[in-house]
């Protein structure tokens, strides 16, 4: 598969193939800080034989108190924003890099359902952050369907974004 490909057209496995393309042609080492997709990201960054050589650490901070104790991210911040805010998820991100040997991070919180959305965020809403050198990017999607069904889309989507970030950002990939 080319990168010419849309992201939508990828498998996760072969984003990863990308990312970890695009990773090794930098020098770079990757941290996932992951909520709702409870260590999936990781998962599939590892699945790929080789890994050790791109993929630094994953955090699976399911509960606020993690995502406070392993990442710093501030309790003021999460009571004030909510867990699922792009504001916690750009904490989520910095605090792995913060906490890791990497140097790009990606983080993701949402809610998956079946329960626990509201009228403001309701089940399927996630928010994303992207950190690279000199930049942190942050996202809120919605997805449709089941838990499973959300969870699947998150970690595409969180993928995608970062093989798209890591060769046309500010510090595109080098020849």
């Amino acid at each position: 598969m080319t990168q010419e490909l849309s992201k939508s057209e990828l498998h996760t496995h072969d984003l990863c193939g990308l990312a970890a393309d695009l990773m090794l042609k930098n020098g770079w080492k990757l941290a996932t800080a992951e909520s709702c997709t409870g260590g999936l990201i990781a998962a599939a960054c590892t699945d790929l034989a080789g890994s050790s050589a791109w993929f630094e650490r994953g955090f699976v901070t399911y509960a606020n108190e993690a995502k406070c104790e392993l990442l710093g991210v501030e309790a003021q911040l999460i009571e004030r924003e909510g867990a699922v805010s792009e504001a916690v998820a750009r904490a989520m991100a910095l605090g792995a890099l913060a906490h890791s040997h990497a140097q790009v991070a990606v983080a993701v919180t949402g809610v998956a359902g079946p329960s626990g959305g509201s009228a403001a965020k309701p089940v399927g809403t996630v928010c994303f952050a992207w950190a690279l050198p000199g930049q942190v990017l942050t996202e809120q999607r919605h997805f449709e369907g089941y838990r499973a069904a959300v969870r699947a889309a998150s970690v595409q989507h969180a993928l995608g974004r970062l093989v798209e970030l890591l060769g046309s950002g500010p510090h595109p990939v080098r020849a």
